[in-house]
């Protein structure tokens, strides 16, 4: 996981920004706020979205685990009076598949709704900065997140928006927080990967998935607009997670606690610092005068 020390903002400006005049400014200033606090809000929200997203998709993992591991173990059960009924353990077994691809289905819309979250954080974190319209005869302000007028970095010159920051020094933590949002979703998709592949000797039914594969049809236009690039990340994606992950395990041998181990891995948020995103809403609310709801 890279150190924040490493962290760059997303946006940076490729030349010097004449500072606005004066008047210029006081137009500038409260549309930046009001827009700079509207996508701050966006991004608060979207986080407690990924929480409720990644919450949601572990329980059907959980659910999805279990009726693989039922299925499993059927063979070597005792089924008492059942036992004389005629093919109780295939009906069985044929029963717990299907959940299971219940489950698989209902996994994967929740991973889609996770990845739909980053891709709406990206955008807001790009969407910081404030344009003039220098177009009009009036310097109106311009919403949008791009401007004709190559003099305008939409930065007001670099003055404060508020009391001290400035856009640049949102841009930054907002690029630290939605970094983070993005690994753990790159870590999550592997997770998915896995859990998807879930399948017995005689299921013919579930394939096995691997890295490369488009888990959903649109998946990669997607991780694209997250600045994710699986095709790049293909040969180098990571065989374990930081000490979660057993090494050499055989998806058709894993068993119970190899799997409690990858549900573990997904409730922690492994890269996710959970401490340092309150930091982040505690410095931007604190300078916005907002308190963000966790």
């Amino acid at each position: 996981m890279e150190s924040r020390a490493s962290l760059q903002p997303s946006i940076e400006p490729t030349h010097q920004t004449l500072a606005p005049k004066p008047s210029v400014n006081r137009l500038w200033r409260p549309a930046a706020q009001r827009n700079m606090k509207n996508q701050w809000s966006k991004l608060n929200s979207l986080r407690q979205q990924w929480t409720s997203s990644s919450s949601t998709a572990r329980s059907h993992a959980t659910s999805l685990i279990n009726a693989f591991l039922s299925q499993r173990f059927m063979k070597d059960m005792e089924l008492g009076v059942l036992s004389d009924m005629p093919d109780i353990q295939k009906k069985a077994c044929w029963k717990l598949l299907k959940q299971q691809v219940v489950h698989r289905d209902n996994l994967l819309s929740s991973y889609k709704e996770m990845v739909a979250t980053v891709v709406n954080m990206v955008n807001a974190s790009a969407s910081l900065r404030c344009f003039l319209n220098r177009e009009t005869n009036s310097p109106l302000v311009q919403f949008s997140n791009s401007s004709s007028d190559t003099n305008d970095n939409g930065d007001g010159g670099g003055i404060p928006v508020f009391i001290f920051s400035s856009i640049s020094n949102f841009e930054k933590l907002a690029w630290e927080l939605v970094q983070m949002f993005k690994l753990e979703l790159n870590l999550k998709r592997l997770l998915v990967i896995e859990f998807l592949s879930l399948r017995s000797k005689e299921d013919s039914v579930i394939e096995r998935l691997c890295w490369s594969d488009e888990i959903y049809q649109g998946e990669f236009d997607d991780l694209s607009r997250c600045k994710l690039d699986i095709g790049e990340a293909s040969e180098s994606v990571p065989t374990k997670l930081n000490g979660f992950m057993p090494e050499n395990v055989n998806i058709k041998q894993l068993d119970s606690d190899v799997l409690q181990i990858y549900l573990t891995a997904w409730l922690t948020d492994v890269i996710i610092d959970k401490q340092r995103v309150e930091d982040i809403f505690s410095e931007v609310g604190e300078e916005m005068h907002v308190k963000f709801a966790c």
